[in-house]
């Protein structure tokens, strides 16, 4: 047992002192290398002249390649050719790298660059990634003289690694989600404008209303994947066309959220307080029509945008109700006095909503492009009808039409039974006429 104890420690004792000697670089006895990278140099072939007796060699090997988890080291012989001619360093190149260093003691450059750099390739070879360099000399004349002693050469440097090894590369597809995908991902936005019915449970599946009839609408944005959002709608108008700048148009809400349907035509309409998500905004809107034209479709057109969660309301991010009975404004998130700008018509008047939304929010939203965090969605079309009526009527249009598909038409009926009465009256007189000369008694 002793003699067992005492070769367990020597082994262990050499292979820390073997570690240590070696460096951090040297793995551990009995492990794998950190990367199972293949280095290859492929020269240029030769040509079978250069083959024959009385040629040098096309290139010696003046060149070599180390290929690491995610870089590549590339060593050039100065002299390039064998022929004690050093070459210049800014004649050759990596690809699109220049000369990272130059070993003076070997008389070599260095290239040392990422996998992904100097104008690399990747390709896939069964199981094996494939990184793909090419290392360029072109000669260039000396200062005042006109003539080279080299030629130009190409040599390809290629690190292959096998599929199922880690590569630190931009072509693998990492675990992580990178910080520019989420900012693409979160500056897509969907706004929307629904119509809802009373209880505002779900969505409206009929978009036909009479005047006297409340237009439930509520404006939306999907806020998933995204930092906490607050919807305001900036502004919206109705037209009886898509193009919001058709005419005519009204427009209901305006100066940066002001709902001033009931300020101007003493409506009824408002946004529903509290809210029910800060991602939400609803609406209840009087029915109305165009006057003085036959055509009975709407189309609301509204400019929503969003603010940080975290920021408070202000004059340029709003929702605003006006009441007509106390001749007040009402902020629906609270701080009424937001409101006051809906007056005077000059809210965010010098403050322009795109700084004032991006303050306190998180990676700024200031730095977005500004349709990226606000836009227009549209609802429509709306039928309004003048009144309810307006469907009876046409229902009992449809029921004339009916009947006259289906048989005679009504005055011609209602003309027979009038002949029949008259018919029968006749020979009712007739008859009696008839009997009382049968009773008379006779000479």
């Amino acid at each position: 047992m002793d003699h067992t104890a005492s070769a367990t420690f020597l082994f262990y004792t050499l292979a820390v002192l073997a570690s240590l000697r070696g460096g951090a670089s040297t793995p551990w006895l009995g492990s794998q290398p950190l990367s199972q990278a293949i280095a290859v140099v492929n020269y240029p072939t030769p040509s079978p002249e250069s083959q024959q007796p009385g040629f040098r060699a096309l290139l010696p090997q003046t060149v070599a390649a180390q290929c690491g988890e995610s870089r590549v080291v590339v060593t050039v012989k100065r002299d390039l050719f064998g022929i004690g001619q050093l070459i210049k360093t800014s004649d050759v190149r990596l690809g699109s790298c220049g000369v990272t260093r130059l070993d003076d003691a070997t008389q070599s450059v260095v290239f040392d660059a990422q996998l992904q750099e100097c104008g690399s390739t990747l390709m896939m070879v069964q199981d094996t990634l494939v990184y793909s360099f090419t290392l360029r000399y072109i000669p260039t004349p000396n200062s005042n003289l006109p003539i080279v002693r080299t030629n130009a050469a190409q040599v390809g440097i290629e690190c292959r690694y096998l599929r199922l090894h880690n590569v630190s590369s931009n072509a693998l597809k990492p675990t992580w989600v990178p910080f520019t995908s989420t900012k693409l991902s979160e500056a897509a936005l969907d706004f929307s404008l629904r119509l809802m019915t009373d209880d505002w449970l779900t969505q409206r599946t009929s978009n036909v209303y009479a005047l006297g009839d409340v237009m439930n609408i509520e404006a939306s944005v999907d806020g998933t994947n995204h930092m906490p959002l607050r919807l305001f709608v900036d502004n919206c108008v109705a037209t009886m066309v898509p193009d919001k700048n058709a005419s005519p148009r009204y427009v209901f809400i305006d100066n940066s959220g002001c709902l001033v349907d009931a300020k101007v035509s003493g409506s009824g309409s408002r946004f529903m307080s509290p809210r029910v998500q800060n991602t939400k905004l609803q609406m209840r809107l009087d029915a109305f029509r165009f006057f003085s034209d036959a055509r009975s479709s709407i189309y609301i057109t509204c400019h929503l945008k969003v603010a940080s969660g975290s920021q408070n309301v202000d004059s340029v991010n709003k929702a605003c109700s006006f009441t007509a009975s106390s001749s007040r404004w009402s902020s629906v998130d609270g701080s009424d006095q937001v409101c006051s700008c809906c007056n005077t018509g000059s809210c965010g008047a010098g403050s322009p909503s795109r700084k004032r939304r991006g303050r306190g929010a998180a990676g700024s939203m200031a730095e977005m492009p500004e349709l990226e965090w606000e836009g227009d969605a549209r609802v429509g079309p709306l039928v309004v009808l003048e009144t309810l009526y307006d469907l009876d009527a046409q229902s009992l249009h449809l029921k004339a039409e009916d009947s006259k598909s289906q048989g005679f038409p009504v005055e011609v009926l209602v003309l027979a039974g009038v002949v029949a009465a008259v018919a029968l009256g006749c020979i009712a007189a007739l008859a009696a006429v008839l009997y009382r000369r049968s009773d008379k008694p006779t000479a």
